[in-house]
């Protein structure tokens, strides 16, 4: 859903792009981020924004011999819980079925992990990055 609406503030118009827009561009830049954080610490990509009818993947990438599956979340106000409290167990269970997805198409079974790179701060410039987040 894309578009521009106008919202009315404080008797002004402003022109933004729809909701749905706006958030899937800073996710896009943050996942970009986070993967040039993750490049730095020596993981190689294999794939972005893995989609089946589980869910998606932000980030598949290889750390020596083991997959891992990069969950990217980004909280710009604290208020609304930080960016570890947006990954639910639901959102866990999503993730998991994802990655069983994907590693039914390969010709051998990888060791993997679940990591989380969380940006927060103004900008999303201060990065956490939480190797084995969760699993099964």
């Amino acid at each position: 859903m894309r578009g521009i609406v106008k919202y009315i503030f404080i008797g002004i118009w402003i022109t933004a792009r729809c909701i749905y827009g706006a958030f899937k561009l800073n996710g896009n830049e943050a996942e970009r981020y986070a993967e040039a954080f993750l490049r730095r610490h020596d993981l190689v990509l294999l794939q972005r924004n893995y989609r089946c009818r589980f869910g998606e993947i932000d980030l598949i990438m290889q750390d020596g011999t083991t997959l891992v599956f990069v969950e990217v979340r980004m909280r710009t106000n604290p208020a609304f819980g930080g960016a570890a409290s947006s990954i639910t167990f639901v959102k866990q269970k999503k993730l998991l079925c994802a990655a069983r997805h994907y590693l039914a198409g390969l010709k051998f079974e990888p060791s993997c992990r679940f990591d989380a790179v969380l940006l927060s701060g103004r900008g999303g410039k201060e990065i956490e990055w939480i190797r084995n987040a969760f699993g099964e």
